[in-house]
């Protein structure tokens, strides 16, 4: 697939007054300029986060309010609920603030809720709030949810439940009638970072009631590795507070993990230390195939369990889930390939839209990720669910993908999500009129360039560049996440040493040489390209640059993205 370079710079002044300070390479300091790191100050604590960097949580409106009504419960003996969202950040917000309030509390006073994906639905449900009705609990805690809750909070209310929520999603104009609402994004809140996952609300929410109730805020610390988790997983930026959570979340896993993340990082195969990545592609997965395949409440069981042995037997399920997850999703991706592949009109299309009635709803959006992965464009995957059909859709970057589905609406029951994502329900026999309205749609406002993927390169750099030292500087930038991602290079002019080879029938692994140093790496996908290398013409080459480790030899490698001709 062809892809657009999109090679960026930086303001030169800039970069010359903090080249002058850091007096370190040049590209790293013109990566550091555009992400916006201007001064020495600001890059010292780039690279070398604090935990006192972290914001008081009283400086989140409704805090006074919420941790009074949590002492008062504690204090008259009421019982709490806390209720979470079936993915990582629901599910580790849960583990976090239940395992705080155990220990504080009288443990038969407190239990937590997770709606059950396809009965119960995203969010706060009825059936939650009867459970806490039927079993006498008088305030609701949720997390990751509940602000856009109304109808169900004023239903709560009027079965003397309050509900305390702690949640980062954006509100609507109506606010839910709860006791206190902890959301930097509300109206009229000053808590100066406005990013927090929902796991990260809840750990403000607990880092304020351990002040009230006396205990050092340092022993709050042991629910970083699960905050990091949550951080990883929703995709929220990894700048200001979430940064120095993530570094110190990803400390505490690879020190001291929480015995969930442990069991699942053994039964990963993971050999090395913990990283981001890890907790997006091997933590993050398994955790949400609980809620995908079956029920997440087992998550919440794996991250609170006393013992390693107790997480190992939680973790194992996940697992297990997460290998039928994985198999769902590859058949059906195979299905969903082979349809669009059958039919030239699918083909030339700027959308895509595919239904199978027999596929699993808990992998439709999962398969829409991966169409685009082959057909770069606005998709949606459909399946039964009931007597209605269901669905998820995928954007590409760049195009707003719910105002494309908010315009089919006529043809729609239902429909829910923001620019990026969204989900819709609708009738068996709207499905052909849905299908050419959104492609109407979709071809009438995208911009053309937007159907062909972007690599946002950071900075051009020489093979020479590339030493211990260079790679060093590279890994304090980490974590790595939107706003921070792991930085990609250019290379030009680079020429084949005619060593490099397919491998795997689709991968690519170089040998290229620009000037007199000799690089190798692994260009995933790229076999396609050989022929380009083949040419012993000079090449372009857009990567990043990892370690390598063979025989307890290290070695620096590139993890080629894409490459072409230097002509």
């Amino acid at each position: 697939m062809q892809k657009r370079w999109n090679i960026l710079g930086c303001d030169e002044k800039k970069l010359q007054a903090l080249q002058s300070s850091l007096k370190i390479n040049r590209a790293i300091n013109q990566i550091l300029v555009q992400r916006g790191i201007e001064t020495y100050e600001e890059a010292e604590l780039f690279f070398r986060p604090q935990l006192a960097e972290l914001h008081d949580p009283w400086l989140m409106k409704d805090m006074q309010k919420a941790v009074g009504r949590i002492l008062h419960a504690l204090n008259k003996g009421e019982k709490i609920l806390v209720f979470g969202d079936y993915d990582v950040d629901g599910t580790t917000s849960v583990a976090c603030m239940y395992s705080f309030l155990r220990k504080h509390y009288s443990p038969d006073q407190i239990d937590f809720y997770i709606p059950h994906r396809y009965r119960e639905g995203y969010g706060v449900s009825k059936m939650g709030i009867d459970f806490a009705k039927k079993n006498n609990f008088s305030l609701i805690i949720s997390l990751d949810c509940g602000i856009k809750s109304v109808d169900l909070i004023s239903y709560a209310a009027e079965s003397g439940i309050d509900f305390i929520v702690c949640d980062h999603h954006l509100p609507d104009n109506t606010l839910p009638p709860a006791i206190a609402i902890l959301n930097p994004k509300q109206e009229g809140c000053n808590y100066p970072y406005k990013e927090l996952c929902g796991c990260g609300v809840g750990f403000k929410l607990i880092t304020a009631v351990a002040s009230r109730i006396g205990i050092d805020v340092s022993e709050t610390y042991q629910y970083l590795d699960l905050v990091a988790t949550a951080i990883a997983a929703d995709i929220v930026p990894i700048t200001g507070e979430n940064r120095v959570l993530a570094y110190y979340g990803l400390k505490k896993a690879n020190e001291g993990p929480n015995n969930g993340i442990k069991a699942l990082s053994h039964l990963s195969g993971l050999k090395k230390g913990l990283h981001i990545n890890n907790l997006v592609f091997m933590i993050a997965p398994r955790v949400n195939a609980a809620g995908r395949m079956d029920d997440a409440t087992k998550a919440v069981q794996m991250f609170i369990a006393e013992t390693y042995e107790e997480a190992l037997g939680f973790a194992e399920m996940l697992h297990s889930d997460n290998t039928e997850r994985k198999e769902a999703d590859s058949n059906i991706t195979e299905e969903a390939l082979a349809i669009i592949e059958a039919d030239e009109t699918l083909i030339k299309r700027k959308s895509t839209v595919v239904f199978q009635p027999h596929w699993h709803k808990g992998v439709v959006g999962i398969v829409a990720s991966r169409l685009i992965e082959k057909y770069y464009r606005p998709t949606v995957v459909l399946t039964k669910s009931g007597e209605v059909l269901a669905g998820s859709a995928r954007s590409v970057k760049g195009f707003n993908l719910y105002e494309a589905v908010h315009a089919c609406r006529e043809n729609l029951l239902g429909y829910g999500g923001h620019f990026a994502a969204a989900g819709m329900t609708l009738l068996p026999e709207q499905v052909d009129a849905f299908t050419a309205r959104f492609e109407e749609v979709v071809a009438a406002t995208i911009d053309p360039h937007l159907l062909v993927p972007e690599i946002i390169i950071d900075a051009e750099i020489k093979f020479k560049d590339i030493t211990p030292s260079f790679y060093n500087i590279l890994c304090q930038m980490e974590p790595f996440g939107p706003e921070n991602m792991r930085p990609v290079f250019i290379a030009r002019r680079a020429m084949d040493t005619g060593f490099s080879k397919i491998v795997k029938e689709q991968h690519l692994r170089f040998s290229l040489k620009q000037e007199d140093k000799v690089m190798t790496g692994i260009g995933f996908n790229l076999a396609g390209r050989f022929a380009l290398l083949q040419t012993k013409k000079p090449v372009d080459i857009a990567f990043t640059i990892d370690e390598n480790e063979w025989n307890d030899q290290k070695n620096l490698q590139l993890k080629v993205i894409d490459i072409r001709s230097s002509e």
